[in-house]
């Protein structure tokens, strides 16, 4: 079970994966005072870059294509709402808010860290609108995760300038209605704020963190259903043995195995067919286990270690090093840390690890339910034939499987030209982030699916019992789902394994995690 939420004081640059995941389930945010005078020395270098009279992208010229028409003082101000105005154009349903207040945090923390020009009251402004839970709406599509995520970052920018949407206690309201009602002034845009509102990572790497988060929860339960699966099929052990796995020295398999263990220790199911068992080796969805959920911890380490570095990191174009800091000269200097392909590499090796935990536990269902490879009643019912069982549950985890390996294609191996090819090689981030929450809720309902069937094995082996831990697991179904000895509506047995998975009440808080 997971802990009370808790304020965070977010240390631009030096936020832990643990604070973006506290920030994801919903803890407030304040941002570290210290990141202010940094925040103002930026600004000040802005002002002083524009006082040369020297052409500089996106303070005093156009934008992309248009980089090369230079832009007089008396509009600047204009130059950057048109900018934010314009690139408002996304389109679809609206981001979880969830994700949108993680995107906020996130560009706090990257204005924050006195590299973007913006001035104090920009970046207070969005720290009250995280504190006061004002949320913009923020439609889904419209990035292609290069020169920043440009569209999504847009209509946040857009609701601080009081335009768009912004959902807050519930309900949907008008921008500048919703500030106003919490006593906050829309914002006028000094130079360079615009760009960097829009330009950034923000949108796919908050997408990406929570589908890393998601997936954390999911693989840790996964770890547990897959562990009562053993003992429903009177299963091995052996193959979790700690000498196999250091052979091969791979450390997430390690750690795997040893979860393994650890889940299924003390139990009387596994103590009764120790010296009797016929099978030589179980199949490959028991015995490999460790091998196929360690490959999957570690690949969502490696992801987990990018979008830390992303998180933390700067990802604004031009970048201002002010003269304080930078051997007295004020700089801007065009660079392309916009391009999301370390975000897009993450959330594409996140997609893959949830795709085959699924397929994995997709594949212990369907053992369960076949009697030639369970030994147990046909469809894990008493009286099959007349009763169905568990036929069709297996189905839909079959069915949701699949969804996952369309969905698990490599986003980031495509690109597309934008911005009459000045911006001609793109990341695809955010259509590979974006898709983790889907495939998340799918592998929620293959655990889900899995949790009922591996518990509806085991009662078949009583009065024998299972380890102390997994016994806690199957007295926590029962609690809202009785065995099945009959056919009944089957859906909500379905939702209420669910709900327990959702609420991470499988993810024990020692077994391996991503940090």
């Amino acid at each position: 079970m997971e802990g009370p939420l808790t304020d965070i004081v977010l240390e631009p640059g030096a936020a832990p994966l643990s604070v973006w995941r506290e920030i994801w389930r919903g803890a407030g945010v304040r941002l570290d005072p210290a990141a202010h005078a940094v925040v103002a020395q930026s600004a000040e270098a802005v002002t002083r870059i524009l006082a040369r009279g020297e052409p500089v992208y996106g303070i005093n010229t156009g934008f992309g294509k248009l980089a090369t028409v230079r832009i007089e003082d008396a509009d600047l101000a204009t130059l950057q709402r048109n900018l934010v105005l314009s690139h408002a154009a996304g389109v679809g349903e609206a981001s979880p808010r969830a994700v949108v207040r993680l995107m906020m945090a996130l560009k706090l923390a990257s204005l924050a860290q006195g590299a973007s020009g913006v001035r104090p009251v920009t970046v207070q402004l969005l720290e009250r609108m995280i504190a006061q839970d004002l949320i913009p709406v923020v439609p889904g599509q419209g990035s292609v995760g290069a020169s920043g995520d440009l569209a999504p970052l847009a209509h946040m920018a857009a609701a601080m300038l009081g335009v768009g949407e912004i959902e807050t206690a519930g309900q949907r309201l008008p921008a500048g209605e919703a500030l106003a009602a919490a006593g906050l002034a829309p914002l006028a845009l000094g130079p360079k704020e615009g760009l960097a509102l829009l330009n950034g990572t923000q949108f796919s790497t908050a997408n990406a963190l929570a589908g890393l988060f998601e997936a954390e929860r999911l693989f840790r339960s996964a770890l547990v259903t897959g562990a009562l699966s053993t003992e429903a099929a009177k299963g091995s052990d052996t193959p979790f043995d700690a000498r196999i796995h250091a052979l091969r020295r791979q450390p997430g398999q390690v750690e795997a195995a040893r979860a393994l263990r650890e889940l299924m220790a003390g139990s009387a199911i596994r103590a009764s067919h120790l010296k009797d068992d016929e099978r030589v080796q179980d199949p490959y969805c028991l015995r490999c286990q460790p091998q196929v959920m360690g490959a999957a911890l570690d690949v969502l380490r490696q992801a987990a270690a990018t979008l830390g570095f992303e998180a933390n990191g700067v990802s604004d174009n031009p970048l201002i090093f002010a003269g304080d800091t930078n051997n007295g000269e004020d700089e801007a200097l065009s660079g392309g840390n916009f391009h999301a392909e370390p975000v897009a590499f993450a959330a594409d090796m996140i997609a893959l690890a949830v795709c085959e935990i699924g397929s994995i536990a997709e594949r212990r269902i369907a053992m369960l339910v076949d009697p030639a490879l369970s030994g147990l009643p046909a469809f894990l019912t008493p009286k099959p034939g007349l009763n169905s069982g568990f036929m069709i549950p297996q189905v839909t985890a079959a069915a949701l499987v699949s969804e996952n390996k369309q969905l698990a294609h490599p986003a980031s191996v495509d690109s597309i030209p934008t911005s009459a090819n000045q911006e001609d090689h793109v990341s695809m981030a955010a259509h590979g982030a974006r898709r983790l929450l889907a495939m998340t809720a799918n592998l929620e309902g293959v655990v889900a699916i899995e949790l009922l069937a591996a518990a509806q094995g085991c009662d078949f082996h009583a009065p024998l019992t299972s380890s102390e831990a997994l016994e806690r697991v199957r007295a926590r179904l029962r609690r809202d789902v009785p065995s099945l000895d009959h056919d009944r509506h089957f859906a909500p047995d379905i939702a209420a394994a669910q709900a327990i998975v959702r609420a991470g009440e499988l993810a024990f808080p020692d077994l391996p995690g991503v940090a």
